[in-house]
């Protein structure tokens, strides 16, 4: 059980390690809203990677086999949220504000439900991740016949390796976040992660 768990722990930070769009989602939003709105954002990545760590470790070949035609139309809609999520965060660090004051109100992800479950919808696009996990499961034989406590470990170790990574990005935001707490510093991180965020959604549309 400890070799499943140890597993999934390796299997979840590979998966988690690489900053792509999400990564720095999290980033952009905890240094313009706070730690708890960052959090909860890793936190639905991190379940997003566990469920996934889960139909690998408990399907293996099968699920990844049924998913992997879908990859590219699931692309395309990741690609699409993104592009959706950039515009948004630069019209809502551009646009006029009542009074000169800036809004912390739940629009958008600036909420920790919100953010919870917008990220973790978004990250579930991401059929790859469930042909990753299925990869390394059947790489170490337990496909044909999983052992229930292994995969339990195996989940958990994932589960436990892409919240920390996350939440480690969550706080990383919030130390941006205080350094540039004027008004200029969060338009300019505002404009910088919805102009990464973009970019990123144009390289996961033509990968």
């Amino acid at each position: 059980m400890t070799g499943a768990f140890l597993a999934g722990l390796v299997a979840g930070y590979g998966v988690a390690v690489p900053v792509g769009a999400i990564a720095v989602l999290i980033l952009g939003l905890s240094a313009r809203t706070s730690f708890r709105v960052g959090a909860a954002a890793a936190l639905g990545v991190a379940t997003a990677d566990g469920l996934y760590a889960a139909v690998a470790a408990l399907g293996g070949a099968a699920l990844a086999a049924v998913i992997a035609p879908a990859a590219g139309p699931l692309r395309a809609a990741a690609a699409v949220v993104l592009l959706a999520l950039a515009a948004h965060t630069a019209w809502r660090a551009l646009r006029p504000r009542p009074g000169g004051g800036a809004s912390r109100g739940g629009r958008g992800l600036e909420s920790p439900a919100r953010a919870f479950s917008g990220v973790l919808a978004l990250t579930l696009l991401n059929p790859a991740t469930v042909v990753y996990f299925a990869a390394l499961v059947l790489g170490r034989g337990d496909a044909a016949d999983p052992d229930p406590w292994a995969a339990t470990s195996f989940v958990l170790g994932a589960f436990v390796a892409s919240a920390s990574w996350q939440l480690l990005i969550a706080g990383g935001g919030t130390l941006v976040g205080r350094a540039l707490a004027g008004p200029r510093g969060r338009l300019l991180t505002a404009l910088a992660s919805s102009a990464i965020i973009a970019t990123l959604a144009v390289v996961t549309l033509l990968g």
